[in-house]
């Protein structure tokens, strides 16, 4: 299915719901889940679920929900993912990834990293604008959340306390030029993360790469932790 019509599968509104509340959790949904979260039966969740995966903005597999193996353990049941490829819809067709990965090829043969750091930082402050640095993580994930990051909140690694806690973001705005030259783009990518959230932030970004996540977590500063 091409990208047209595989984004026009989003314009039923149940569909769409469907697909936001999958993408958003990070991990395996079943249909029970999907079905309670956005209040349509498990049927008309499982026909749109499965609409979704033949669209390829979803990927679906089977296991066990119960956690349990062997006899007794129940039938395997259905559970969907994000997709991992990108869909883009332009009319008439424009080619802006291959224009941005000759741009990163060429930046990274002439060893343009800092350079390009520094254009993505002012870039970021830009975009920020005259708005304060964010103050908090709530903040941070509101701002994120409108560049396309799908921000989360998650427990710090080794937290004590329920207080202890990082942003993280499921979605990469550049993974399709990240994924080949990882260390230019990444480290564009935190830069301009730097310059949105201000140079005098009670919150800092640090490269912190996951797969299938983008490479930067956002913490509070050292300086207020308590």
């Amino acid at each position: 299915m091409d990208d047209i019509e595989a984004i026009a599968a989003l314009q039923d509104p149940v569909r769409r719901r469907l697909y936001e509340y999958v993408t958003a959790q990070g991990r395996e949904v079943g249909r029970n889940e999907a079905a309670e979260a956005t209040g349509v039966a498990r049927t008309l969740a499982a026909h749109h679920l499965d609409k979704l995966t033949a669209a390829g903005l979803l990927e679906s597999g089977s296991r066990r929900l119960t956690g349990r193996s062997g006899p007794g353990a129940g039938r395997p049941a259905k559970v969907y993912t994000r997709a991992a490829g990108e869909r883009t819809v332009s009319l008439p067709a424009r080619d802006y990834r291959t224009a941005a990965e000759l741009l990163a090829e060429a930046a990274e043969g002439a060893g343009l990293d800092a350079e390009l750091c520094a254009a993505a930082r002012r870039r970021g402050e830009a975009l920020r604008g005259p708005s304060e640095p964010c103050g908090d993580l709530e903040a941070v994930m509101e701002l994120l959340a409108a560049r396309g990051y799908e921000p989360h909140l998650e427990a710090a690694e080794g937290a004590t306390e329920p207080a202890e806690r990082v942003v993280r973001m499921r979605n990469c705005p550049f993974h399709a030029v990240a994924e080949r030259f990882p260390p230019l783009v990444c480290g564009m990518n935190l830069a301009l993360i730097e310059g949105l959230l201000g140079g005098d932030s009670s919150v800092r970004a640090r490269m912190d790469a996951r797969v299938g996540e983008c490479c930067v977590a956002i913490e509070p500063s050292i300086t207020n932790i308590h």
